[in-house]
Parts: C-alpha cells; structure tokens; sequence
C-alpha cells in the first residue's frame, strides 16, 4: 500500500474515532452496594464517603446493604 493511501485511511480512522459522544456521568442515582450487614464497619465507611460523593458528583448517592453468604451476594 503507498505511503498516501495508509496516510489517507489513518485519517480517516482518526475522524471516525473522535465523532463519539460521552455520557454524562452520573446520569441517574449511584447506588453503592455493601456486601455485609448493616452497622458493620464496611457500612459505616460507606454512609460517610456517600454524602460526599454525592456533592462531588451533583447526583444522589445511595447505600444499600446485601448481606449474606459471606460477602459473596454483594460483591
């Protein structure tokens, strides 16, 4: 292949590549999942780091707690 034709089809990769347009992040409420009961040290953590997420990212943040089979259902 000639040096203009691969030239000419990078670019034209590289303009297909850039018309992608992202989502914005958070679009709905992040739901922050606790694999262990509640009261727990893990769930504690998680309810102090939460409000402040939830400022950081302008979206609701929500803590839920799945507890069972040793952590195994959560995660």
């Amino acid at each position: 292949m000639p040096m203009s034709q691969l030239r000419c089809l990078l670019s034209l990769l590289l303009l297909v590549s850039c018309s992608a347009f992202p989502q914005p992040f958070p679009s709905r409420p992040v739901t922050l999942i606790v694999p262990f009961s509640p009261g727990t040290g893990i769930d504690i953590l998680a309810r102090v780091i939460a409000p402040k997420l939830s400022e950081k990212w302008g979206q609701a943040v929500v803590v839920e707690n799945k507890a069972g089979a040793s952590g195994n259902i959560g995660t």
